[in-house]
């Protein structure tokens, strides 16, 4: 069956242009914390960090997204100073090194301003600027790409319902809010990115849902971001003996769920495993676009 071919949007960055719709763009995940869900721990160090952001730019990566706060289920809430002090020296230790751009994962803007004075050049908001109304103007100022993301919650008691009884109406509704508060704080139209926000504040079924149903999140006529990376829906359904299977063990899983992203408009799919995805993705475009693939 053939897919309808995505939209074709330009992002203005420091470094230059980013086009999305070509084919699929992988953000590499950082997270530079010792409690997020999947990799907690993992990059703390700094320099284990600024490492594995080079391993992820040679696996294939065209972003990577930088985070010193877990927002996974459950997450307390962490202090500005303490992830500041997570993600600077990481930011400072890439400036010069790293030729792909850089998404900063935060939901302060004080932390997004410094960050892109640090060098970031990306704003992920994974609260869809319900955190801190400043974030829009950060944006705005400094002509920065916003990813706004639909959370439903907070991370810290997100997971404990009520769901939405409709999640495709609300994931929609709360991103044309979202983009409504950012469009008035200046940030400019060519320069949004919407994220259904999967596994923030949905069920294990909604998630399936609004992969599924992707294509009309893409009617809203803004570039789409995925990150269905090893979450918890996945270690659900591939449960073995009543216990969901552990993050590590869900990369096929997320292969098959970024495929169904592709194929449903998505523009960026946010990963952990950066290797396998960009085949993942590379075949998947080969679907929606015959000139990609080998006669």
């Amino acid at each position: 069956m053939r897919m309808k071919s995505r939209k074709k949007f330009r992002l203005k960055l420091r470094s230059g242009t980013l086009v999305l719709g070509e084919r699929t763009l992988i953000m590499g995940v950082l997270n530079v914390t010792p409690d997020s869900f999947s990799d907690g721990g993992k990059c703390e160090a700094p320099r284990v960090a600024i490492d594995e952001a080079l391993r992820m730019e040679q696996a294939g990566a065209d972003l990577l997204d930088i985070g010193g706060e877990s927002t996974r289920p459950g997450a307390e809430e962490t202090s500005a100073a303490e992830e500041l002090d997570r993600i600077l020296p990481v930011l400072e230790g890439l400036r010069g090194r790293l030729k792909i751009p850089v998404s900063v994962d935060t939901r302060r803007s004080t932390i997004a301003e410094l960050a892109i004075s640090a060098g970031a050049q990306i704003i992920n908001d994974v609260s869809g600027l319900g955190s801190d109304a400043r974030m829009a103007e950060v944006a705005a100022k400094h002509n920065a790409p916003l990813i706004l993301m639909h959370m439903r919650g907070e991370p810290r008691t997100m997971q404990h319902g009520p769901f939405a009884r409709d999640v495709m109406r609300d994931v929609a509704g709360g991103l044309r809010e979202s983009v409504e508060k950012a469009r008035k704080a200046g940030v400019r139209k060519a320069q949004i990115i919407l994220d259904p926000g999967i596994g923030f504040g949905k069920n294990y079924a909604q998630n399936y849902e609004l992969i599924e149903k992707l294509p009309r999140l893409a009617a809203l006529g803004y570039p789409l971001l995925v990150g269905p990376s090893r979450k918890g829906f996945l270690g659900a359904t591939l449960a073995r003996d009543g216990k969901p299977a552990p993050p590590g063990e869900r990369i096929w899983g997320t292969a098959a769920v970024v495929t169904a992203s592709i194929l449903g408009g998505a523009h960026i799919v946010r990963v952990h495993d950066v290797a396998e995805m960009t085949q993942v993705a590379l075949v998947a475009d080969c679907m929606t676009r015959p000139e990609l693939r080998i006669r």
